[in-house]
């Protein structure tokens, strides 16, 4: 029987490459439900290549409209409630998480609390409430399995290891579009500047992240979530041709790493599959045509975002959320032209420092913080 899946976010780039999986796999895998925002386009034509019988959209209004087109032959929801009855569809075995910022934390939560798999491409799920998904999962007996190129390169390395004999875990950067820019040149920088990734296509946000290097720094408090290894063992490494997607040290000095061309089809498969390795149509890594491999220490002067989000996942409790949350509004404020490249981690800082953090705070205290980050970080940068 075929694995079946729902997916949050299916009209972004995580959600249509795992749609690409999909289809290469049509005896693997069976879409059940999908979930989207207001791509209402990408969306029929998914829903007519892959027959859901559950789809989400953003608004009542987008809803209408699909219910128009497909009349009866698929159920829509909209809104939250939509994105919740997507997680919990008792059809999906597993739930492939891709929707942008805190928006999925709530359904991620209500599809481990229905026992589902979790296929996790949304960082700032575990970001914002690592220790609730964490404890609740291992309650429920249900998989955590990461989408994140990188946390996938991890979790394939640490496979059949001890925990305990895991020594430290360096995550690579690409660095981003700036990773060679002085800082006079980014802050002159513009919304295409930023979007200009040498190495991946994704979405702006997360884009505009790996130019500020803050994409780096939710993954670095991810993986402790995910691996459950203390900051000061989780080390940054800017490797600018993206093929050595992490590495793993264990105590006797083993280093394992796991390579491959820059695609993001290849986590994302692996995640659906486990523990199974499925075949794969795109091109083999050419290790001849790379040629060279470099690394080096990221420029924590150039990009302080980095060490804030270090501090941010050290102090624990509400700052993470807090961190996340300012820094998916100052963005959002930059893709909208209307603060600098720089503002963005001016803006962060900001926060940070009205922020008291809440040790172990629930989820509507997250959800709370989010809210006063979000409306502080707007305050700071247009004042």
């Amino acid at each position: 029987m075929p694995k079946k899946l729902a997916i949050l976010g299916s009209t972004g780039s995580i959600g249509t490459q795992t749609l690409d999986v999909v289809a290469s796999h049509p005896d693997e895998f069976e879409v059940v439900a999908l979930a989207a925002g207001a791509n209402l386009t990408r969306l029929f034509e998914q829903i007519e290549r892959f027959r859901p019988a559950l789809v989400s959209v953003a608004t009542p209004e987008l809803a209408a409209k699909v219910k128009e087109r497909f009349g009866k032959a698929v159920q829509v929801e909209a809104g939250q409630a939509g994105l919740q009855a997507v997680a919990t569809c008792p059809e999906a075995d597993i739930v492939l998480t891709a929707v942008v910022g805190t928006m999925g934390l709530r359904p991620t939560l209500e599809a481990i609390a229905a026992g589902k798999d979790i296929a996790l491409a949304n960082k700032e799920t575990l970001v914002a409430a690592g220790h609730l998904v964490t404890d609740l999962a291992a309650r429920r007996g249900c998989r955590i399995l990461p989408v994140d190129s990188e946390h996938s390169a991890i979790f394939q390395c640490v496979h059949g290891e001890q925990t305990k004999e895991v020594r430290r875990i360096l995550l690579t950067a690409s660095g981003g579009a700036f990773r060679d820019k002085k800082r006079e040149e980014m802050a002159r920088a513009t919304r295409e500047d930023a979007l200009a990734h040498p190495n991946w296509s994704m979405g702006a946000k997360i884009t505009v992240d790996s130019a500020t290097l803050m994409n780096k720094g939710l993954e670095v408090i991810e993986a402790h979530w995910l691996f459950g290894l203390p900051y000061e063992r989780i080390e940054v490494l800017i490797h600018p041709q993206s093929i050595v997607h992490s590495l793993v040290e264990f105590q006797d000095r083993s280093v394992l790493a796991q390579l491959g061309t820059p695609d993001m089809r290849v986590p994302i498969q692996y995640a659906l599959s486990y523990p199974r390795r499925l075949a794969a149509d795109w091109p083999s890594l050419d290790l001849l045509a790379v040629g060279t491999l470099t690394f080096r220490e990221p420029d924590w002067d150039r990009f302080p975002i980095l060490g804030l989000a270090y501090q941010a996942g050290k102090t624990g409790g509400s700052m993470p959320a807090v961190l996340n949350a300012a820094n998916e509004a100052a963005v959002d404020l930059f893709l909208q032209e209307k603060i600098g490249f720089l503002e963005i981690e001016k803006t962060l800082l900001g926060v940070i420092e009205q922020h008291d953090p809440v040790g172990n705070p629930s989820l509507d205290e997250i959800l709370f913080y989010d809210r006063w980050a979000r409306e502080m970080a707007r305050r700071l940068a247009l004042r």
